[in-house]
């Protein structure tokens, strides 16, 4: 009777353990990858488009943490076009980072970035407001990054204009 318990308990734990890996997992693919941001963008923070950039595929290795789609930074604008996806996955931010060439071994997480807010949608045009007074000429990335696992998930070199 003791080794039934035993075993109950450890079943327990593990059918436990398995169901919240699980979650982690597979609850972005379920219920937040078909939420597509739609936001605009005035007339006043479009006046002049200052840099734009391409997310692309950081790791082809990882088939998990992609991204793609145009980027547009205005004079206090960061925006991301409608053509924008990444895969899912948990807390990632928007940066402005200063490196020009980011990869998975460059360390974001150390360089001067500038975070811009949590990502709102997987997919979808969507703004982030730049802080008064940061010169963008410094800036020649945006990148989304996983802060719960310090995870690069897709890089945008810009190109100034």
């Amino acid at each position: 009777m003791k080794r039934w318990w035993l075993a109950f308990f450890i079943g327990g734990l593990l059918g436990m353990g398995a169901g919240f890996a699980l979650g982690i997992f597979v609850y972005p693919y379920l219920f937040l990858a078909d939420i597509v941001a739609t936001e605009t963008l005035d007339q006043q923070a479009a006046a002049a488009v200052v840099a734009e950039g391409r997310f692309i595929h950081a790791n082809p290795s990882d088939p998990i943490h992609h991204g793609r789609g145009k980027v547009s930074v205005y004079a206090n604008v960061v925006r991301l076009e409608s053509d924008f996806e990444v895969g899912p996955g948990p807390k990632f931010h928007v940066y402005l980072v200063p490196e020009a060439n980011v990869t998975p071994s460059t360390r974001v997480e150390q360089a001067m970035f500038v975070d811009l807010g949590r990502l709102r949608a997987f997919k979808g045009s969507q703004n982030y407001p730049i802080p008064a007074g940061l010169d963008l000429k410094n800036y020649r990335s945006v990148v989304i990054w996983c802060e719960q696992f310090g995870v690069l998930i897709s890089p945008a070199a810009l190109t100034f204009r």
